[in-house]
């Protein structure tokens, strides 16, 4: 008995070693017919991750560290100059790939929670609660969400939980409308009514029979709105409502030296100081972006005809 046991366990180790590696075949096939455009942008990503994960390793300099000379011109001391209080621009840019991309990021992950949550429930529960959540989104949503967030913070403060909170909610009402316009079209179908009669939970349906089934969009939407809410916050940033100093960010950089522009008669790479933080956030958009394109089409179905 205990041998037929083990080889029964042996077994079926083997088959869930042989499934996980078939998957991993699978997802390496896609990557190689991936394009060179999704190829530029995953390595963009896995960069500016590396970056933001090991910024204290990589810097050469703290984040707030100052020096006595103040917009000082490129050098080997300082690669990228110093900004109006002396503090090293590279060290600045790396540390706010940690910061901007790590607030984005979980700001995104809590408008998806939220979000989607409530996305899923309306589907499945619809009558009142759907026409209540739904019409409170639509009354969001009519609100431009930049303002509204200017408006916010204003009244509660410039801290980063109220950062994430606010931009979190108001980003919600979008992830709200996909969820729920796509997990109304499964919650109709037969294995979903079928876990309803067997008497399973609204958390079990949700997690096991609707999220499944509704992910690939889900994904490609989380790339589109990290974007979306990187670039919220670094305009929050660039109106001064956003991350405060002494915290780098890359928002708060590109109003803090714009003022180096006007000296780019003078010395043309002390112009360049302030394009660098705006460099790094359109070439990071651009980039999620080119990933999401492809994740789509890949999902979508559509192959392209030779």
């Amino acid at each position: 008995m205990n041998t037929q046991y083990e080889n029964y366990s042996a077994a079926a180790e083997v088959g869930a070693v042989r499934k996980r590696r078939s998957r991993l075949e699978r997802i390496w096939i896609d990557l190689k017919k991936a394009p060179l455009s999704a190829w530029f942008g995953m390595i963009v990503v896995f960069a500016y991750m590396v970056v933001a994960l090991f910024a204290p390793l990589i810097a050469p300099y703290g984040e707030a560290e100052v020096f006595p000379e103040a917009n000082a011109a490129w050098s080997s001391q300082f690669i990228f100059g110093t900004d109006q209080i002396g503090r090293d621009m590279l060290s600045r840019l790396i540390y706010g790939a940690r910061n901007t991309m790590g607030i984005a990021l979980m700001t995104t992950l809590l408008s998806f929670l939220i979000g989607g949550s409530l996305g899923l429930i309306a589907a499945i529960s619809r009558g009142w609660l759907d026409q209540l959540l739904s019409r409170s989104v639509d009354v969001l949503m009519a609100i431009p969400s930049l303002i509204f967030a200017l408006m916010l913070l204003s009244i509660f403060g410039s801290t980063v939980t109220n950062l994430v909170i606010i931009i979190a909610l108001l980003d919600s009402t979008r992830v709200f409308r996909l969820t729920r316009s796509v997990a109304v079209n499964v919650v109709v179908m037969d294995y979903v009514e079928a876990a309803k009669l067997r008497g399973e939970g609204l958390g079990w349906i949700m997690r096991k029979e609707l999220l499944p089934n509704i992910m690939p969009p889900l994904v490609a939407e989380f790339g589109l709105r990290f974007s979306f809410v990187f670039l919220t916050i670094a305009a929050l940033s660039f109106l001064g409502v956003g991350i405060q100093p002494p915290t780098a960010d890359w928002g708060s950089m590109v109003r803090d030296n714009a003022n180096l522009i006007q000296f780019a008669g003078i010395d043309f790479r002390i112009g360049l100081t302030p394009l660098l933080p705006a460099a790094a956030i359109a070439l990071l958009t651009v980039a999620v972006n080119f990933v999401v394109d492809w994740f789509l089409h890949k999902t979508s179905g559509i192959r392209d005809e030779h």
